[in-house]
């Protein structure tokens, strides 16, 4: 555990909330960032609990553990904290944490543009953030190789029968769905449908779909079902379902990628070519294909997603040793029906 208090950077990511660690956090064991992620998830989850679960913390959050790079070639690292999990790579969180880095001066700003190199457990992620009178207006990722792993999957579901889904990587592995097939559409009036129909979904995807990331070991689980639509002006609407019940607030970068890579697969888009991803609530990110790759031996594409994000506050986080509530806990009111599996 950690002594007395954390201090957070309070940043969203088109109304995502993706706060950071910026203080008070203790070392955590391992060589890479993988190694510490896999740390936190197998043998001490304690400061995972203690920022992402109430009282300090509300559903509709993630908290990004900034840390010192193990790579030569990283400006900083950075761990997703989810409720879940801790998690590998977060499309948002990402740009959240570039806007911090630059807009605190940890990391040095260059205008019109400044290149920040992170480290993740998903590997290195390539950031392009334009500036301009110390702020930065939009940061462009340039995201791990995304690529599927199937089209049009089969999956038997208790609630709606057999539905379609394609299995992606984009950062994690997801489960994409076509919301119609749940007889829902992406709005902010069905966000509690879609967030149970998506945690639903993936309790039924056990024993059913099997993933594993061919060059980094313990990338093993589809982490999130993403429900999509086509609109008429071409863009995807988007709307990823978190553990243990709620979406995105953004159009979702790294789900985005995965969708990326399942149109490739496809072949309605190419390298060059470019989709809007619109969220539920109408925040914008733009998927570009910007060259092509091979993951193991499966073939891929390589996403660079744009978006933009705000600092709003900062917060500090202090622990009593007589707190009885140190661990955090989680209520069905607002967390979901599947709390009790957290």
């Amino acid at each position: 555990m950690f002594d007395k208090a954390l201090d957070l950077l309070l940043v969203h990511c088109q109304g995502e909330i993706g706060k950071l660690i910026i203080g008070g956090a203790p070392d955590i064991p391992g060589a890479t960032m993988l190694d510490k992620m896999n740390y936190i998830n197998t043998v001490d989850d304690s400061l995972r609990r203690f920022v992402t679960f109430e009282p300090r913390a509300h559903v509709a959050m993630s908290v990004n553990l900034l840390l010192d790079s193990t790579r030569p070639d990283a400006d900083a690292g950075f761990i997703v904290l989810q409720p879940d999990r801790a998690h590998p790579m977060s499309g948002s969180n990402c740009i959240c944490v570039v806007t911090a880095l630059l807009e605190t001066g940890r990391v040095a700003m260059v205008e019109p543009e400044t290149v920040v190199r992170l480290d993740t457990a998903a590997g290195l992620i390539v950031a392009r953030a334009q500036c301009k009178d110390g702020r930065c207006l939009s940061v462009s990722l340039d995201n791990v190789p995304a690529f599927v792993l199937a089209l049009d999957a089969a999956v038997q579901t208790q609630d709606f029968g057999t539905i379609r889904a394609d299995i992606a990587f984009g950062g994690v592995f997801y489960a994409l769905v076509d919301v119609d097939q749940v007889g829902l559409t992406i709005e902010p009036a069905n966000a509690r449908a879609l967030a149970e129909a998506g945690i639903a979904i993936k309790a039924d995807l056990k024993g059913q779909v099997a993933v594993n990331h061919p060059e980094i070991p313990g990338l093993d689980e589809v982490a999130y079902v993403m429900f999509r639509a086509q609109e008429a002006d071409g863009s995807i609407r988007t709307c990823t379902t978190l553990k243990p019940g709620r979406v995105d607030r953004s159009p979702c970068g790294t789900g985005s990628s995965a969708n990326l890579a399942a149109m490739y697969a496809r072949g309605q888009v190419a390298v060059g070519d470019r989709r809007v991803s619109r969220s539920i609530i109408g925040g914008t990110f733009t998927a570009e294909a910007i060259g092509g790759a091979v993951v193991g031996n499966l073939p891929a594409v390589l996403p660079r997603i744009t978006g933009q994000a705000w600092i709003y506050g900062r917060e500090q986080l202090r622990i009593s040793p007589d707190d009885p509530f140190a661990s955090g806990f989680a209520l069905s009111d607002t967390w979901g029906p599947q709390v009790d599996a957290l």
